[in-house]
């Protein structure tokens, strides 16, 4: 068969040769063992963690070495595709700090750098004319297989045990005459282009990956479809084009795609393409029913899939970012433990340190990260991120914040110190109206007393208080009269006394405190219970006790 021929009856309009193209795309002038990296997602959906943990990788690897990261959009299945899918991307990501050297842009926003366009719908004619370059090799050949055939050919290799796949005996278009070919398409019928794998069952290749190591695998055999019948082409195929183009250096991706490695292999072969490194990153999965059954996070079943749900639940994005960090790289927590207050572009990364199996996500962890990350912020990063997370997230809070922004300033004080130590019981500003509800929401509607203490003794401690409370004592006056109205109802004013003969007293001054902090704050315990007190007002802590 004349394969020219045959390429121009197939690609007759494509004038544009793969030489003309790639000299459009010169190799990137960079220093020496700088590393290009992509994120190169579909905008068919939210962004799952996985993806930002992903993207924060390829990041790092290619920032780290003074190279280039950049976005590209795989968006040629228009069917699942959802509406401003890539401004949800490039937004997602941008909370979390992941910013792109060049790529694709919002929709209607101009791209930025040269080696685009970035978006795969972009780049139809580029696919098509290297296909076209395939056929004029004899590499690839239409194939006008029916949805039926194909189905008829996979029952069969089913029935025989034999493996799936359209190769050998079972590639039934593969052979056909430019006479047939010719009348075929002539006729209107629909065909895809497929690869003329010249894959040996017999062969094994090795696929070098940089996290796993050395990979045997058999030689692909199949001939994989590289344009559909809209001439939009395959995962497999645009990805191999795109990455030469674009100097892609290092592919980091799921591991899910280790199985698709020799069909890619192959391609950058019979394409004399020169092939990136491969690197695949375990999942992130989470524990089920069991200390040892994990599973992968789930969009459906797990709401912290989703990377909106740490920006709703209110985790600062270092807090997330550290985590991820914990997870991806077997020596980052030791490099912190020694670099506490250490930039997190100072950690030099390595692939060859990240998990083979899957990466465990651990909320607790992820809580115990997110509070020492707020215990070093200052008091007005905190004023300033609270703010702006309860803008959109919290009307209580909000209302709070705008109706009394001193004592606001003054309550994060309270919660984010003991005396001079900085305390570290927040992780989310989600958890700041539950746990000091009595700052934020009010009175308290429930009272956690201990109930060692009888209510009538409670009751009658309360009232002696409210008799003698003055608001303008200092802390030590205070707890001072405390033990005055305590101790002729029963509490005894020194605990080391009231440990020698408990029996002797209703209770101590700690307990005599506790039932004011029960009575105002509806905690057993709280912060300073004075500075509390001075903050809610004189009068807000009246009614509180008398209420109570």
């Amino acid at each position: 068969m004349d394969n020219k021929q045959l390429a121009e009856l197939l690609f007759g309009d494509v004038k544009t040769t793969v030489d003309e193209i790639t000299a459009k795309y010169p190799a990137r002038t960079l220093p020496d063992k700088a590393e290009v990296t992509r994120f190169a997602p579909s905008p068919t959906g939210y962004m799952h963690i996985g993806g930002l943990y992903a993207a924060l990788i390829s990041s790092k690897i290619a920032k780290q070495s003074g190279g280039v990261f950049y976005l590209r959009l795989e968006d040629t299945d228009k069917k699942r595709e959802v509406e401003r899918g890539a401004d949800e991307i490039i937004s997602s990501l941008k909370k979390f700090g992941v910013e792109f050297d060049e790529g694709a842009a919002a929709d209607g926003e101009p791209e930025n750098g040269a080696y685009g366009p970035y978006r795969q719908s972009h780049r139809r004619e580029i696919y098509r004319a290297f296909a076209k370059d395939l056929v004029e090799k004899g590499l690839a050949y239409p194939c006008f297989c029916s949805a039926e055939e194909l189905d008829e050919i996979r029952k069969k290799q089913e029935a025989e045990k034999l493996d799936m796949g359209y190769y050998g005996e079972f590639a039934r278009c593969r052979n056909l005459t430019y006479e047939e070919i010719e009348q075929r398409v002539k006729g209107g019928d629909e065909y895809v282009i497929r690869l003329r794998s010249p894959g040996n069952a017999e062969n094994k290749i090795t696929c070098r990956d940089v996290i796993r190591g050395n990979i045997e695998m058999p030689e692909n055999i199949t001939d994989v479809v590289l344009l559909k019948s809209d001439g939009i082409p395959t995962y497999h195929y645009a990805h191999v084009i795109d990455d030469f183009l674009m100097g892609t250096t290092t592919v980091i991706r799921g591991d899910e795609w280790i199985s698709s490695y020799p069909i890619h292999h192959q391609l950058f072969t019979v394409s004399g393409l020169k092939m990136p490194r491969y690197a695949h990153i375990a999942p992130i999965m989470k524990l089920d029913g069991g200390e040892n059954k994990k599973r992968k996070l789930s969009k459906r079943k797990d709401p912290e899939a989703s990377i909106s749900y740490y920006a709703e639940q209110g985790y600062p994005v270092e807090s997330v970012i550290e985590y991820l960090m914990t997870i991806a790289s077997s020596g980052y927590e030791e490099w912190r433990i020694k670099n506490p207050d250490a930039d997190i572009s100072e950690y030099k990364f390595k692939l060859d340190k990240m998990p083979v199996s899957g990466a465990l996500f651990d909320t607790d962890k992820l809580n115990s990260v997110s509070r020492d990350v707020i215990a070093k912020l200052s008091e007005q990063q905190l004023a300033e991120l609270i703010t702006a997370w309860a803008a959109e997230h919290d009307e209580t809070l909000t209302k709070y914040i705008n109706d009394a922004p001193e004592k606001f300033a003054d309550s994060i004080k309270l919660w984010k110190y003991n005396g001079k130590k900085v305390r570290k019981d927040v992780a989310k500003w989600s958890e700041l109206t539950d746990m000091y509800d009595y700052l934020y929401v009010g009175a308290p509607k429930a009272h956690d007393f201990d109930e060692k203490i009888p209510p009538e003794k409670r009751k009658e401690f309360i009232d002696a208080y409210i008799a003698a409370y003055d608001h303008n004592d200092d802390s030590s006056q205070w707890f001072e009269r405390v033990k005055q109205v305590g101790e002729p109802l029963g509490f005894c004013p020194n605990i080391k006394e009231y440990k020698a003969d408990p029996d002797a007293y209703v209770g101590s001054v700690a307990d005599a405190c506790g039932i004011l902090r029960a009575a105002i704050t509806g905690h057993l315990n709280s912060p300073d219970l004075y500075t509390i007190m001075q903050l809610i007002g004189e009068q807000e802590t009246i009614e509180r006790l008398k209420k109570v």
